[in-house]
């Protein structure tokens, strides 16, 4: 039960800090006001409002007796004194009945302290209103063949301090939640920052010079963050510059052999060996291509079909078949986005004939699924292949040449722009590569 209770809590809070902290703050200002209206409220206000309206009932009583009292002389006489030094205003209204329908507020505790006060003089035998007058309140008592219709103020069963009360205890509670908002808002945002800078060079996105404030804590965080970015900002740069100019460095050697080669009079040892140099230099190029890829590129909003298209250009003859959604777009980063799809259609044609590409909108990502017709990979060695020089050795990999960094590659490129790539049983029977890509 406690967990249960405990679940349901956390989905009924809200998920951001901001507004967590203003719950935190406003609770017990909403909460100490509520006890500070409820305790004047009972102690203060009903008990004056009960003590007034009691003290009018008597009085009105005592007219009504005026009225009824057939011994009773000069009642015109002590009428107008009524009028006069009460505020009171009444008149008799001969052939008249008390309407049918209450105007009664029963949420009303100024109503509801009338009502009771009336019903112990006068039973059910009377109807008043304190809605159809701003400032009066009308009441009504059966006399003789007719009623007698009495007006008094109102401020004489409503105390005046209620409405300046209400008026003290909600200024202070709005003024002190608007003074948290401000403050909660200031000290929110360096962790809003925080998480957008964190967020900006997850998907590998350029981050300019981030500048910590806020609290200590928040600084500390802060400064943390920007030392690391800049630590493995410097660590891909260096591994992108090693990597270039040792591919570099070893094609001068190549360029040689080649033209050696070039001159040798036993050509079929001559093929054989510049065979093996291409091999070489497709892998100097794989190698230069693993390097380049982390290589600083803007973010752009882009449609995603356009970027398909341009892709699918290049495999003219090939039997490739899309499937985009109109006007789908996108921030990333096109020249790593088009080097990650080619390096999959390359491994889709390598070991098919046919590749399907698909794509899915969700509410926050973009999905793109490549097809082929191919061998498929086991599902045991599926998470192996995206190991950088992993080659397996079964069908899929038989007699093709390569290095293992396609699938690595892809997969560090949808990585770096906060995705996610998997691999699945394809529809066509060979292997499916499911991309997702946040909005």
């Amino acid at each position: 039960m406690f967990y249960g209770l405990n679940n349901l809590i956390k989905r009924i809070l809200p998920k951001r800090l901001f507004y967590r902290s203003l719950i935190i703050v406003a609770t017990p200002i909403i909460l100490l006001q509520i006890i500070i209206t409820v305790v004047f409220f009972d102690s203060l206000w009903i008990k004056a409002n009960k003590g007034m309206t009691r003290s009018l009932i008597g009085e009105i009583r005592t007219l009504y007796d005026v009225y009824t009292d057939p011994e009773m002389g000069q009642k015109q006489k002590i009428i107008n004194l009524y009028n006069k030094n009460f505020d009171f205003a009444v008149s008799y209204k001969p052939d008249e009945l008390l309407p049918e329908k209450s105007n009664e507020r029963w949420y009303s505790p100024m109503d509801r302290s009338l009502r009771r006060e009336l019903k112990s003089s006068f039973q059910n035998s009377y109807w008043f209103n304190t809605t159809k007058y701003k400032e009066v309140v009308e009441l009504r008592i059966p006399y003789k063949n007719g009623i007698l219709q009495i007006f008094f103020p109102k401020h004489k069963i409503a105390p005046s301090s209620a409405r300046i009360f209400a008026l003290w205890i909600t200024l202070p509670g709005f003024l002190l939640i608007t003074i948290a908002i401000v403050f909660l808002k200031n000290q929110t945002r360096p962790l809003v920052n925080l998480a957008k800078a964190a967020q900006s060079f997850g998907k590998g996105e350029f981050v300019k010079e981030f500048r910590p404030s806020g609290a200590r804590e928040i600084r500390q965080a802060a400064y943390e963050f920007d030392k690391m970015r800049k630590r493995i900002t410097i660590h891909l740069n260096q591994r992108s510059e090693m990597l270039s100019g040792i591919s570099h460095d070893l094609r001068t050697p190549l360029t040689r052999l080649k033209l050696q080669l070039a001159l040798l009079k036993q050509q079929d040892l001559a093929k054989k060996m510049g065979d093996d140099i291409e091999e070489m230099e497709r892998m100097l190029n794989e190698y230069l291509e693993f390097s380049r890829h982390q290589k600083s590129e803007d973010t752009e909003k882009v449609n995603l079909k356009n970027i398909i298209k341009d892709i699918v250009k290049k495999y003219e003859g090939k039997k490739i078949n899309i499937s985009v959604e109109e006007n789908l777009e996108i921030n990333i980063r096109p020249n790593s986005i088009k080097r990650c799809l080619a390096n999959l259609m390359d491994n889709g044609l390598a070991f098919g004939k046919k590749i399907e590409i698909n794509t899915k909108k969700t509410i926050n990502n973009v999905l793109i699924f490549v097809d082929d017709d191919g061998p498929g990979i086991p599902e045991n060695q599926r998470q192996n292949v995206m190991k950088p020089f992993y080659r397996i050795d079964e069908s899929r990999g038989q007699n093709k040449s390569g290095v293992g960094l396609g699938l690595s590659i892809a997969n560090d490129i949808i990585r770096s722009h906060g995705g996610d790539i998997t691999l699945e049983k394809s529809p066509l029977n060979g292997l499916r590569v499911k991309i997702s890509l946040p909005l």
